[in-house]
């Protein structure tokens, strides 16, 4: 079931290669930018590693004398119609032109997306058929550059892949995911940095038995973390009880956007979750598009991740279902986020800088007091405002930390503001080493500082962190020494003067 091609792809440069081959071949296929070719990449990619994996688990289930049912029939499994040796694949080649596109618009993709809806659909079928839900045809343009694309694709299977030196696949495809995010695409704000997700990750902690939610979860970065958090937490003591709920029964989340759903649930499969429970419809509205994989979750969580939209504005539907009102979509997520925890549960949250500091509407005041009331507000962390500009957001973030069920008394801050970022001095975990060493005891520095519950309604609830103990840049020049200095640009001011005269006299 394979080309010959056994190379194995060794480094990171290497595997990344491979992916960038694959992404030429769709720049040049009807692909142009990363929010064409990546959700069409998205389900070759899922559909190549979900062969792999059957085939491994039927293997290992005939090794044990146990049955295995697999999600796909002939001729519809990977093995079938896109392995280079695979025997659908080589009587459509054989076969008319355009017989390829046929089967695969016209039979392939009307049965994947039809699984969820037969007798006894087991949840990895219809995790398969929402992957697929928004795929209408092949985008690719010709059946020789979509054939190339399958090649490349069956090359970079788990056995090339050297664990020992290369990232795993899943980063492979976050880096992709990435390029959506860029400037240039509108696929932003569906990816926060994984470097505050791995440090939101770290501060809130989620244990194994404990159930983490993400009301808007994008393309699955906090779940998907969250999971690789936990699973190294555990070890290799696992038990398969334990890696079956961590696996099945631990993450849910909701995503509206039609091209990010499938892609979200490809992403965790990916990172290894069986299981991705994500609800596709409006959470604020309540609208559902699909419900079918998050039918068991709970009706509380232990733990919240999440970094929803900012500045987006929602209209009565969504309102009428919040206390306090308010178009706000960030201010309707906090609110939703308070309820959604149960007693004891934790929260890590993204929110702009304008949720923190507003007082002149009253939605916003009454939420923040609903968040110091009902929850013990721990910690506010104020991040530079190049973080997102990776994304396409250049909006000032913080990072608040909470748990519902006691109020407020003091908030921690610190301070990441004067941190200085851009595409060449990115935004890296190290920021956080400070950070974490003062957190167990919430200590003072020039970054740190702690504000009362006193504090905060003296301010009408005015979160915004302001820093009493950042160092100010003082300016130990004599004024001696600015005068020089005056003086010297003087002097390259007037020399650049009688050179741009000397050249017009010349012309």
């Amino acid at each position: 079931m394979t080309r010959g091609n056994t190379r194995k792809l060794a480094t990171p440069g290497s595997l990344n290669g491979a992916i960038r081959s694959i992404c030429d071949v769709m720049r040049r296929s009807n692909c142009a930018g990363a929010l064409q070719y990546v959700p069409e990449l998205t389900w070759i990619l899922f559909l190549r590693i979900l062969d792999e994996r059957e085939t491994r688990e039927a293997e290992e289930a005939e090794a044990v004398g146990a049955e295995f049912a697999p999600s796909l029939e002939p001729p519809y499994r990977w093995r079938d119609w896109a392995a280079p040796d695979g025997s659908k694949r080589q009587e459509l080649q054989a076969g008319t032109l355009g017989s390829f596109f046929g089967f695969v618009n016209g039979a392939l993709l009307p049965y994947l997306k039809g699984l969820r809806d037969r007798p006894g659909a087991g949840p990895r079928q219809k995790v398969i058929s929402e992957i697929m839900s928004g795929v209408e045809r092949v985008r690719i343009d010709t059946e020789r550059n979509l054939l190339d694309v399958l090649d490349k694709v069956h090359d970079i299977s788990a056995e090339r892949v050297d664990p020992t030196h290369v990232f795993t696949l899943s980063q492979v495809y976050e880096g992709l995911l990435l390029k959506m995010g860029e400037k240039a695409n509108d696929g932003g704000q569906f990816f926060t940095p994984r470097e505050i997700v791995r440090a939101m990750v770290r501060v809130v902690d989620p244990g194994v038995g404990e159930t983490v939610y993400d009301p808007s979860c994008g393309t699955g970065g906090f779940l998907a973390q969250s999971f690789e958090y936990m699973r190294e937490r555990l070890g290799a003591e696992a038990t398969a009880e334990q890696l079956e709920r961590l696996k099945c029964r631990t993450f849910y989340g909701r995503e509206k956007e039609n091209l990010i759903y499938p892609i979200a649930l490809a992403n965790l499969v990916l990172h290894g979750l069986d299981q991705p429970n994500i609800w596709h419809g409006n959470t604020l509205t309540g609208g559902e598009i699909y419900g079918g994989l998050f039918q068991d979750a709970p009706g509380l969580f232990d733990v919240v991740l999440t970094n929803p939209p900012f500045g987006g504005k929602e209209g009565k539907d969504a309102q009428t279902r919040f206390a306090y009102k308010t178009g706000a979509t960030q201010v309707l997520f906090l609110q939703h986020v308070i309820d959604s925890l149960r007693p004891g549960g934790r929260c890590g949250i993204v929110l702009d800088e304008g949720v923190l500091f507003r007082t002149n509407e009253t939605a916003f005041v009454q939420t923040k007091r609903k968040l110091v009331d009902d929850c013990d507000l721990s910690c506010i962390v104020s991040l530079p405002g190049g973080v997102f500009g990776a994304a396409g957001a250049g909006v000032k973030t913080n990072l608040l930390f909470f748990t519902k069920g006691n109020p407020t008394e003091r908030i921690w801050y610190y301070d990441l503001s004067d941190v200085k970022v851009g595409k060449k001095n990115p935004f890296t975990l190290d920021r956080f080493e400070d950070f974490f060493r003062l957190l167990p005891q919430r200590a003072d520095s020039h970054r740190s500082w702690t504000v009362t519950r006193a504090d905060i309604e003296a301010k009408n609830y005015d979160l915004k962190a302001v820093n009493p103990n950042a160092r100010n840049a003082e300016d130990t020049r004599t004024p001696e020494e600015l005068l020089d200095l005056i003086e010297q640009k003087g002097k390259e001011a007037a020399e650049a003067l009688a050179t741009l005269r000397s050249r017009l006299r010349v012309s």
